[in-house]
C-alpha cells in the first residue's frame, strides 16, 4: 500500500499508543538517513551544472529540496509499505510472525538493487505491532533528463527508466511497478512454503495504510480530548492557586496582627516591670517614719492605712492584668498555631496544584509532539474531520480489521 509517511512515526522518534513497546527491540532498521542529506547527494551536482546553464537570476534554484518541498506536483519522497496477511494468521508474536519478519527482511535486501532509481533513506520492518509489516521511504529520480535538472525527482520517469511505462489508467507506471514488487514478494514467500491467495482485489478491505491512518486518527482524537481535559484541568488550577493564595495571604495577615499583639503585650510586661520598680523605689511609695508625737491612731488613720489601700488597689489590678495576659498569651499561642497548620496545609496545597500543573504541561508537550509528528495540517484536518463527525453523530466506535492480502 502506498503511505503518506511518517519518519518520526516508522524510526518510533513518536511512539503511537499502538505500538508494544516490550517489542520494539524486535523491530528491524535497515537506514534511517537524514532526507535533506540524501537530497544534497543525489541532486547538488546537477543542480550547479543547472544553475550554470542559466543567464538570468530568477531561474536559477538556491535550495533543490526546498523547491520540491513546496512543489505542487512533486513530493519530497513516497512510502510504500509491505505486509503478509492479517493479525490473525501471521500475529507478530507468533511463530508464523516470525516466519514474515524473515520473509520480509529477505525481500527488503534486495529491494534496491532490484529498483536503482529509488534511493531509499528509511527503512523499517515493524514487530511491535499486530502484524509484521515493512515502511521502504524512498526518493524517486531519472538520470540524463532533457528538462530542468539532468538528474531530477520524478516518480514517473524513475519508474519508467526500470521499465514499467504505463498505457491505460488501469495500468500505469506504479500500478505495474506494484505488481511486480507483489511478485517478487510471493517468490520469496514460496521459498518457504507459502502461497499467494491472490483475491483479485482488496479495496473493499481494510488495507494497511488506512488502519493506520485511522489508528493514528484515534490517537489524536484521544490526544484532542485530554488536551481539552488538560485545558479545564489548568484553568480549575489557576482558579485553586488564586483561591488558596488568597487564604493564605489573608492568614498571613492574621498572623502580623498577632505579633503585633505579642509586642504589646510585651510593652505592657515593660511597663509593669517599671511600675514595681516605682513602688519599691519611690519615697511617694514608702511608709514614712512616724513623726514626735505622733500617736498610733493618727499615724495608722493618716499614713498607713491610705498608703495600705493605695497598694491592695494597685496589687488587685495587677493581678488581673496578669490574668489578661496570660488568658490573652494563651489564645495567641493557639491561633499562631493554628494559622501554622493552616499555611503548612496551604502550602503543601500549593505544592501539589504546582506538581499537577507540571504534568499538565507535560501532556501538552507530548500533545506537540505528536502534531509534530503527524504534521500540523494532517492534525488540524483529523481534529476538523472528528468535529464533523460527532456533529452528524456517525462517529464509528469500532474499527473493523480484516483479512490484507498483498
Amino acid at each position: 500500500m502506498v503511505g503518506k509517511g511518517s519518519i518520526t512515526h516508522n524510526s518510533r522518534a513518536f511512539k503511537a499508543k499502538n505500538i508494544k513497546e516490550d517489542y520494539t527491540q524486535y523491530n528491524i532498521e535497515y537506514c534511517n538517513e537524514n532526507i535533506k542529506t540524501v537530497y544534497h547527494e543525489l541532486f547538488d551536482e546537477a543542480l550547479e551544472r543547472y544553475n550554470e546553464k542559466q543567464t538570468r537570476n530568477d531561474r536559477k534554484i538556491d535550495n533543490y529540496y526546498e523547491k520540491i518541498r513546496t512543489s505542487k506536483q512533486e513530493k519530497l519522497f513516497h512510502e510504500v509499505i509491505f505486509q503478509i496477511d492479517n493479525k490473525d494468521d501471521m500475529n507478530a508474536q507468533s511463530e508464523n510472525g516470525e516466519l514474515a519478519k524473515k520473509i520480509l527482511d529477505e525481500f527488503m535486501n534486495d529491494f534496491q538493487q532490484r529498483n536503482p532509481n529509488l534511493r531509499v533513506f528509511s527503512a523499517h520492518l515493524h514487530m511491535d505491532e499486530e502484524t509484521p509489516h515493512l515502511h521502504i521511504d524512498f526518493i524517486p529520480f531519472v538520470s540524463e533528463s532533457k528538462r530542468g535538472l539532468d538528474t531530477r525527482i520524478s516518480m514517473k520517469q524513475a519508474l519508467a527508466s526500470m521499465g514499467f511505462k504505463g498505457g491505460t489508467k488501469q495500468e500505469t507506471e506504479w500500478s505495474q511497478w506494484i505488481a511486480s514488487e507483489k511478485q517478487e514478494l510471493a517468490k520469496v514467500m514460496e521459498r518457504h512454503g507459502i502461497i499467494w491467495k491472490q483475491k483479485g482485489t482488496h479495496r473493499k478491505y481494510l488495507s494497511v495504510l488506512d488502519f493506520e491512518k485511522q489508528e493514528r486518527e484515534k490517537e489524536v482524537q484521544e490526544l484532542t480530548d485530554q488536551k481539552k481535559e488538560i485545558s479545564q484541568s489548568i484553568q480549575e488550577i489557576h482558579k485553586s492557586v488564586i483561591s488558596e493564595t488568597r487564604d493564605l495571604k489573608r492568614l498571613q495577615g492574621q498572623k502580623r496582627e498577632i505579633q503585633q499583639e505579642i509586642i504589646k503585650l510585651s510593652s505592657d510586661k515593660g511597663a509593669t516591670e517599671k511600675n514595681i520598680h516605682i513602688i519599691r523605689e519611690n519615697p511617694a511609695w514608702q511608709l514614712p517614719e512616724p513623726a514626735a508625737l505622733t500617736t498610733a491612731k493618727t499615724y495608722r488613720d493618716k499614713k498607713a492605712m491610705p498608703l495600705l489601700k493605695k497598694v491592695k488597689e494597685t496589687l488587685v489590678a495587677a493581678l488581673i492584668r496578669n490574668v489578661q495576659l496570660i488568658e490573652a498569651a494563651d489564645k495567641l499561642k493557639q491561633q499562631v498555631e493554628r494559622l501554622q497548620r493552616n499555611c503548612n496545609y496551604l502550602e503543601g496545597q500549593i505544592k501539589q496544584v504546582e506538581e499537577k500543573n507540571l504534568s499538565l504541561s507535560t501532556d501538552l508537550k507530548d500533545y506537540e509532539c505528536v502534531k509534530a509528528g503527524l504534521g500540523e495540517q494532517e492534525v488540524k484536518a483529523i481534529i476538523e474531520g472528528q468535529k464533523a463527525a460527532e456533529m452528524c453523530l456517525t462517529v464509528p466506535k469500532h474499527y473493523k480489521k480484516t483479512e490484507v492480502s498483498l
